[in-house]
């Protein structure tokens, strides 16, 4: 029987250089290859079946980085594919509070802050500006400060509506 994916792996595998080049700009192969392969632990990890791994800063990220990242691939264009967003903000959370981010690499931390800056809600992304600010990502804050900006003005990302069903407004018609 195969041994199932822990932290370790998850974090090996995000983190590989082959994988960074495709952090922000994925190929289908990829999003199927991560389909595949982690498919089943995403919905796990859905269930809460690997809330254990909140115990370390590694554990919190890994988890961050399955409900918040590989659904984005996973279910590209698709409803689906922001079904884990509040639980990775929930885990994001939970790690800010307990101080796992001090822990880790600050070119790792950053995708443990990622789901407040994807979340549709107007504190998550002020705290996500704040965490980014103070981390010194000035890359990841420039796309912060973006989010926060299209959340305060329009309280959702406009360039979700068609996937998730929402009626756009004039005002993110014309804002796409």
């Amino acid at each position: 029987m195969r041994r199932e994916a822990g932290p370790a792996d998850i974090l090996a595998f995000w983190f590989s250089p082959e994988m960074e080049k495709h952090w922000f700009k994925s190929t289908p192969a990829l999003d199927r290859q991560i389909r595949k392969k982690y498919a089943v632990l995403w919905s796990r990890a859905a269930m809460g079946e690997c809330d254990h791994w909140k115990g370390t800063a590694e554990g919190s990220l890994a988890l961050t980085i399955i409900l918040d990242q590989f659904p984005l691939n996973m279910f590209r264009g698709k409803p689906d594919s922001f079904s884990t967003e509040q639980l990775a903000v929930r885990v994001a959370l939970e790690a800010v509070s307990r101080k796992q981010d001090a822990e880790l690499p600050k070119e790792r931390v950053a995708f443990l802050y990622m789901p407040l800056m994807h979340s549709e809600s107007l504190s998550h992304q002020e705290l996500s500006v704040e965490l980014f600010e103070a981390a010194g990502l000035e890359q990841n804050l420039r796309f912060a400060r973006h989010h926060h900006d299209l959340i305060r003005q329009f309280g959702r990302f406009p360039h979700r509506n068609a996937i998730l069903g929402r009626e756009s407004t004039a005002e993110e018609i014309a804002y796409l």
